[in-house]
């Protein structure tokens, strides 16, 4: 069993790796998102503090093609994970698993925890997978890496890393079964149409906002607005990056690999003319192309995967940011049932004030004058009628108060569940940021020490050129 006094996210100045863990990983788990105990953290932790009772370390690896010569082709993943979560029976669940399987488990995890910042798939029909063979190595590890990203932010989920959906991911040997056990069974109970769902959608509709808005969510939503600003500018600036270091539809001249690799040429060329210093010269021209091929080499492991990890991290965001809008639309259903509540009260008021013979005390103005008026023309102005329909105004407002109470119960569950979520996501994005920059800092250090290797070896072979003075 691990330490019993690990905390929870120690820091995200953390020291082991968060890299992808092979399955002989044998370093004990530490770090943003493996809990190792609950025990003696209870009075340290705040109302709003997410709980972990585990540690879920997960990977993608081995990316396999099936039914290789059928048209009912696809690519196999292996999924395995170290844990000690109690929900699992093994403290390493593997299966296999396909594309379409994590689209399930995604999608299913949205519907049975909408609270819960549940991260995006990579699209299944991006550009940059259409313009190769999606079974090729490149793509296939392309996408590995993608549905391992993902696995690992649910893994650092302490609500979505003990859900059953996640443990028959890992364990079951009859998925599709389970499946089909989901669809027709989901967690929780079955959602009935209530009363908010039958008022009409001119109440109810994309375009209200809040009237009553929570400070604590507006700031998170401005850092979230920022925190995305942010990431898109350093996408467009990359991107930038990228492409004049290695193509990328550029107007000729303005790739630097490209270049390189014609000065080099151009070198080479010198050297048939000069013949005294022909062998210095090809090594020369030979550098340039080696410099030339380490520029491609970082574009392929350094740039394109940070670029790939930036743009998932926006997209995560997203997912951040659909559970800040979900929660305003449960305060907005409070409010506006409220009002609801309100104006069907003050109808059935008016009509007491009326049948008694106090219409004039009501206090509701012309609208209530002319509504009689409305209701005298129909014949509907008797008393007999009147009591009917405050009968039925009787009925709506006590279930208009029960749908007021369970709307005012839901947001306020729905806000405290989404400030844990603001905490986890902000822990898991700070973890994911060290990771992606530090990878970033390791391969451009990387290559200026290739390049440095390449450029010092050329300087003997130049000292060595005699100029006859």
């Amino acid at each position: 069993m691990l330490g019993d006094e690990e905390d929870v996210f120690d820091s995200v100045t953390w020291e082991s790796p968060s890299a992808p863990y092979d399955a002989d990983h044998t370093v004990q788990p530490s770090g943003p998102g493996f809990k190792q105990s609950t025990a003696g953290t209870e009075d340290e932790r705040g109302p709003h503090d997410p709980k972990w009772e585990g540690y879920l370390i997960v990977t993608v690896k081995d990316p396999v093609k099936e039914l290789a010569e059928t048209k009912d082709a696809y690519v196999s993943y292996l999924v395995s994970a170290k844990t000690n979560l109690p929900i699992f029976s093994t403290p390493n669940p593997f299966s296999r698993r396909r594309f379409q399987d994590f689209v399930f488990l995604r999608d299913h995890l949205v519907k049975d925890f909408p609270a819960c910042v549940v991260p995006a798939l990579p699209d299944k029909h991006r550009l940059e997978y259409l313009t190769g063979d999606r079974f090729s190595p490149e793509f296939m590890e392309r996408r590995r890496l993608d549905l391992h990203r993902f696995l690992e932010r649910i893994s650092r989920h302490p609500t979505l890393q003990r859900s059953t959906l996640v443990r028959a991911f890992f364990e079951s040997t009859e998925w599709h079964v389970h499946m089909h056990q989901h669809l027709a069974h989901p967690p929780g109970p079955e959602p009935t149409p209530g009363l908010i769902d039958n008022i009409s959608d001119t109440l109810l509709n994309a375009f209200a906002r809040v009237r009553k808005p929570d400070e604590r969510f507006l700031d998170m939503r401005e850092s979230v607005d920022k925190f995305e600003d942010g990431l898109v500018i350093c996408e467009r600036l990359w991107n930038r990056v990228r492409g004049r270091t290695n193509g990328g539809g550029l107007a000729p001249g303005e790739d630097l690999t490209a270049d390189y690799h014609d000065l080099a040429v151009a070198v080479q060329g010198l050297g048939f003319l000069e013949s005294g210093i022909t062998d210095p010269l090809n090594h020369f021209s030979n550098t340039l192309l080696e410099f030339s091929a380490l520029l491609r080499h970082k574009t392929q492991t350094t740039t394109d995967p940070f670029l790939v990890h930036l743009h998932s991290l926006l997209t995560y965001s997203h997912a951040n940011r659909a559970v800040l809008k979900l929660r305003d639309q449960k305060q907005l259903d409070f409010e506006e049932l409220s009002d609801y509540l309100s104006g069907v009260t003050q109808e059935r008021d008016r009509l007491s004030a009326v049948i008694s013979g106090h219409a004039g005390s009501t206090g509701l103005g012309l609208s209530a004058y002319l509504k009689d008026k409305v209701d005298s023309l129909r014949g509907a102005d008797d008393d007999r009628s009147r009591v009917e329909k405050m009968r039925k105004l009787d009925i709506k407002i006590k279930e208009l108060q029960d749908a007021v109470t369970t709307a005012h119960e839901t947001s306020d569950a729905f806000s405290d569940e989404t400030l844990r979520e603001q905490t986890i996501f902000q822990y898991t994005k700070e973890a994911e940021m060290k990771e992606m920059l530090g990878n970033l800092a390791e391969g451009e250090i990387e290559f200026y020490q290739s390049a440095m290797e390449e450029w010092e070896r050329i300087i003997p072979v130049i000292q060595r050129i005699r100029v006859d003075v």
